[in-house]
């Protein structure tokens, strides 16, 4: 079952489906049980050839998903599907075959990298391992750097050290798309970079995704970023899915009050609209004790006895063109004096 790069199930079928993903993390010295929810019951779909960007406040989970999608961090529950198979070692496709489809591109550029291994070297590493010869992964590490903008009679003897933070980025996409993922995971992969050469790699890999056929998975605090280069969007509240719709539809007519926050929070470039009010107050609750009910309900505006009494679902998602928000107001039936306010 463990079939590479092969497109089993046709463009109708998503590419990963993820249900009710869990990570808690034992807190060492505190109280007897106690654990960090950073991702508790997230569930959400992919499909092919999209990019879906996930947003959230710092601390909201978007990393540790990240790492239990590529099982880089043990899931404590919940199920992935890749293509139509389960993501289970005994059953569906391995993790390891998983791994081969989806390559991950992390936000540090320079620790990503092996400082004492050569750039071309690096690159033509994935393709050696997963069983090309040493000349055919050079070969394949010196087209992939052409690809990525980087001449390899310039750039392929050089170390880490010797390339600008840029570089550094375009060394590890390469790496990335070294051996023929399906799936691309970017986390933070041009925050720490300046806004000139963000621009140069986000329209690499907009080229890339075209060029490859690739699916994106687009981690990013920054929301102008966000609706650049995603087609859908995924916003996360401490560990909890919130909002999910395309990326016109959130940015335009948000669902959710954290959502609205969110982007009310983006500085304005008109002098005339100067943000006089912060659009949200308070410091996230702790997720080691996440309140009852809707998680956002201790900062939100519109909270009432319902929000802190039942937890709001998220709704179920049809299509990609469908938007849904795990809102009372939302729900003509939750009971709230302002259900369906926000749609």
């Amino acid at each position: 079952m463990d079939g590479i790069g092969l497109d089993r199930g046709g463009p109708a079928q998503p590419l990963l489906i993820a249900r009710d993903l869990k990570k808690h993390f034992k807190v060492k010295g505190g109280p007897i049980g106690a654990s960090v929810r950073a991702v508790d019951g997230v569930s959400f779909t992919l499909f092919k050839g999209e990019t879906l960007g996930i947003v959230g406040e710092s601390g909201c989970g978007k990393s540790t998903l990240a790492r239990l999608l590529l099982h880089l961090i043990p899931p404590d529950g919940g199920e992935l599907v890749f293509d139509g198979d389960a993501v289970a070692e005994e059953r569906g496709i391995s993790v390891n075959a998983l791994r081969r489809q989806v390559q991950m591109v992390f936000q540090d550029s320079y620790s990503s990298l092996n400082p004492r291994m050569p750039v071309q070297d690096s690159v033509a590493f994935g393709p050696y391992v997963h069983g090309k010869g040493k000349l055919e992964a050079r070969r394949i590490a010196r087209d992939i750097l052409v690809k990525v903008g980087l001449n390899p009679d310039l750039f392929g003897p050089r170390y880490p050290h010797e390339l600008s933070g840029g570089q550094k980025q375009r060394v590890n996409i390469a790496r990335a798309l070294a051996i023929e993922p399906r799936m691309v995971i970017l986390d933070e992969a041009v925050s720490a970079l300046d806004k000139s050469v963000e621009a140069q790699v986000l329209n690499l890999l907009r080229a890339l995704k075209a060029n490859f056929n690739l699916t994106y998975l687009f981690i990013s605090h920054d929301l102008n970023v966000v609706r650049y280069i995603s087609d859908r969007v995924l916003v996360m509240y401490l560990g909890n899915v919130v909002e999910l719709g395309p990326v016109d539809e959130i940015f335009s007519r948000p669902r959710h009050p954290y959502t609205v926050a969110l982007l009310g929070s983006r500085p304005s470039m008109d002098p005339a609209r100067r943000i006089e009010e912060p659009p949200i107050v308070g410091d996230p609750p702790s997720p080691i004790n996440p309140p009852s009910g809707c998680r956002f309900r201790t900062r939100c505006l519109h909270a009432e006895d319902v929000c802190a009494s039942k937890q709001p679902e998220l709704g179920a998602w049809l299509s990609r063109d469908s938007h849904v928000a795990a809102c009372h107001m939302g729900d003509p039936d939750s009971g709230h004096s302002l259900a369906g306010g926000l749609h």
